[in-house]
This record gives structure tokens, sequence and C-alpha cells, in this order.
């Protein structure tokens, strides 16, 4: 009886250890807070790091924290739209503050095909215009909004989403993401004519009115557009 005491006891003790040094590795695994103020990026690679290097410290000023790149427009795609995502890379300011921004330019009718980014929330600003943006979850549900001039949107993290010009002058968007590195990732490979590029219009569109049907699965209506 006292031996089997003496299990239980030495069981629970080591599930109790098990459990915090469970407990330390999450902690020690989770993102920590900036050990310094700034860290504005290093134009010599001194060493490949997850992430970029620090300047000198000796070496850093306001220049660093101040951009003009999302100040214009950039070259349009096929699609009538542009996105120009802006990292540290291109803004020594942002390393280590887990964030970067973009701007995105459609033209009358243009779009923004579905893509997604898979390290991170986009939080949209309208600048200027009238646009169409949705984004599909995993379960294909489309969570779809007409926005204007002043209106702010939340696109979840890796989900698929598009935006649509439904005005009659350029649309402008403004965005933040919630990492260093957001990435970009389409599935739908580059419409090699004019007329593809329009069927797939349509068919974005499209997911708006089966929206309307109450259509719940639109795996169907996003395979064909992914598979144009």
């Amino acid at each position: 009886m006292r031996i089997q005491m003496k299990m239980k006891s030495y069981s629970s003790f080591f599930f109790m250890l098990l459990i915090a040094a469970f407990s330390s590795i999450q902690v020690s695994l989770a993102d920590c807070d900036n050990l310094q103020d700034t860290c504005p990026t290093s134009e010599k690679k001194t060493a490949f790091i997850n992430g970029l290097s620090c300047n000198n410290p000796a070496n850093k000023s306001a220049h660093d924290f101040k951009t003009m790149e999302l100040s214009k427009a950039g070259s349009r795609d096929t699609f009538g739209s542009s996105v120009n995502i802006v990292t540290a890379s291109k803004f020594p300011g942002l390393n280590t503050l887990g964030i970067s921004i973009g701007r995105t330019d459609i033209e009358t009718d243009g779009i923004v095909n579905l893509h997604n980014h898979p390290r991170a929330s986009e939080m949209i600003f309208v600048n200027e215009g009238v646009l169409e943006v949705g984004f599909l979850d995993t379960q294909n549900k489309l969570f779809q909004k007409a926005l204007k001039e002043g209106d702010v949107f939340v696109l979840p993290k890796g989900l698929f989403h598009y935006f649509l010009n439904r005005g009659v002058e350029v649309a402008t968007v403004f965005s933040v993401f919630n990492s260093q590195n957001p990435g970009f990732q389409s599935l739908t490979p580059k419409p090699s004519t004019s007329e593809s590029v329009e069927k797939i219009k349509r068919k974005l569109v499209s997911l708006s009115e089966l929206e309307l049907e109450s259509v719940n699965d639109l795996s169907l209506a996003v395979s064909e557009i992914i598979y144009s």
C-alpha cells in the first residue's frame, strides 16, 4: 500500500514537472519584445540571420524612419492594378518592429486577383475611390464589403482575398501588415491574353452574386478562378 502511494506521489511529481517544462518551452518559443528602442537595417551584410542585421547604433538617424516608397503608384499589371509592399529591406526603420506597409492602386474596372499573405493579417485604408473587397475563410465562406474613401477593412492572416474597383476613378488603398515579412502568394497563373483577364474579372464578380443567392460553398467558383 505504501509502495503504491509512493508511486502515485512520484507520478504526480513527474507530471507536474512535465507541465512546467512544457510551459517553459512555450514561453521561450514566443516572440519577445525588442531589446532596444530601434534597429535600422545595415547596408553591410555581416551575418546571415532570420531577419535583417542592425545598423551601428552610432550611425542611426531620423532618415532611417522616413520613406517615400508609397508616395506614388507603381507600374500596373495585366489586371489593371499595382501592389507595392514595403518591408524593412526598403524601409530600414521598420526592422524588428514586426510590421510592414503597402500601397495598392486599381484602375477603373481593375482587380487585384485572389492572393494571400501567409505570415500576416492586413488592415487596409481606402484613400481614394470605391471598391469591393472580399476574403474566403477555410470553410469557403465569402466575407465581402463595398468600401469607400475613409473606410477601413481587416483581412485575416493567410486567407485568400481580392479587390475590385467599383468606381469611376482610380482606387488607392494603403495597408499595414503585422509582420516584417508578410509574403505574397497567388495560386492563379498570370493570364496570357486580355480575354483571359476579362474571364477572371467576370468570375470574381460572380462570387458576389453567389453570395446574394445564399450559396454557402464557393469551392467550385473559386476553383474556376484559380484554374482559369
